[in-house]
């Protein structure tokens, strides 16, 4: 199919998918459940910012290779999880060959944020209850929970019931997903920390401490914190040009950090559209990406929202902000 006519089939999926908004849903009335803290996520989210403001302090000691290293294990941890777990696995706005699944998978491990059937699944649940109890990062906690909070308290009774209740077939059915769940642990410790090490280590005789915590540990740091600023940032500040009733922004800061993920104002409204953006790849690598990789016949049928959809959409729910380009 052409890429005009994907806009009708992915209208139409917007009625079934996972990932559409539920309005019918209710929190509890009454006091809140207890906040129960995670300790261990505590205490080792604590020693990797500690890691990271060290390999910050070591950038000056790395050669042109290890950073120039350090940008490429950025660029592949980021599109494991842009390209990847949300594009591709949560969202399905595009199909994808084995080889880049197994690619994408690749760097999902190298970014160590879950694997991907659990990132789908809290992903799926964060767009179809967004900003409730059961939204896993709900933005209405704060700035701190929504960016890191929610990973050191164990979640909300509603996200764990309205998490059990998706259905998933999709990625049940996807080999690469499962194969990746089955092998998660050791895939981190391989892709997110033994290699960004060794690999400057072994090819160019970097210091294995200038090694480990400038491509391990910093690198993975800041992209950790470029995902977490738009369940953060993306929810707080910036324009709202296509859903005024709606808390996700366009942060063009969040946009250059993440890839391409900060347009969000337009990803909750249109959450099917490939390039979660009106602009296709302006600011936005992870779109260019995909659109790469379907030139080379590694990826097909980009679901794309119609000019006219747009139009229509930024009349009635937007919030006069919007600028064509």
């Amino acid at each position: 199919l052409s890429e005009s006519q994907q806009n009708g089939d992915a209208m139409a999926e917007t009625s079934t998918v996972d990932d559409v908004f539920d309005d019918t849903y209710r929190e509890k009335e009454g006091k809140k459940p207890p906040k129960i803290l995670v300790w261990r996520n505590i205490i080792l989210m604590g020693f990797l910012h500690v890691g990271a403001l060290y390999g910050l302090a070591l950038i000056p000691s790395a050669s042109w290779l290890t950073l120039g290293w350090t940008a490429v294990c950025y660029m592949i941890s980021a599109l494991g999880v842009t390209a990847g777990a949300h594009r591709l696995w949560s969202h399905r706005s595009y199909k994808a060959s084995v080889p880049l699944r197994v690619f994408l998978a690749l760097g999902n491990s190298m970014a160590f944020q879950n694997d991907i059937y659990e990132w789908a699944r809290d992903h799926r649940v964060h767009h179809k209850y967004s900003e409730t109890d059961a939204d896993p990062h709900n933005a209405k906690r704060g700035f701190f929970f929504s960016h890191i909070g929610w990973l050191l308290v164990r979640k909300h009774p509603d996200v764990i019931e309205k998490g059990q209740k998706l259905e998933l077939g999709d990625l049940k059915a996807d080999r690469v997903v499962m194969f990746q769940r089955r092998h998660y642990k050791l895939s981190v410790v391989l892709l997110c920390f033994l290699v960004p090490m060794l690999v400057p280590w072994y090819f160019w005789g970097e210091s294995l401490g200038v090694a480990y915590f400038v491509p391990g540990l910093l690198r993975y740091t800041v992209v950790l914190n470029a995902s977490w600023l738009v369940n953060s940032a993306a929810h707080m500040w910036g324009n709202r040009p296509y859903d005024k009733t709606i808390n996700p922004r366009e942060n063009p800061f969040v946009a250059i950090s993440a890839i391409g993920e900060g347009f969000h104002n337009y990803h909750h409204t249109f959450p099917f559209d490939y390039a979660t953006s009106e602009f296709g790849c302006k600011v936005n690598i992870t779109t260019a990406f995909i659109n790469l990789m379907c030139f080379l016949g590694l990826a097909r049928d980009r679901k794309r929202v119609s000019r006219d959809m747009i139009a229509a959409r930024i009349q009635r729910t937007g919030d006069g902000s919007h600028k064509s380009g």
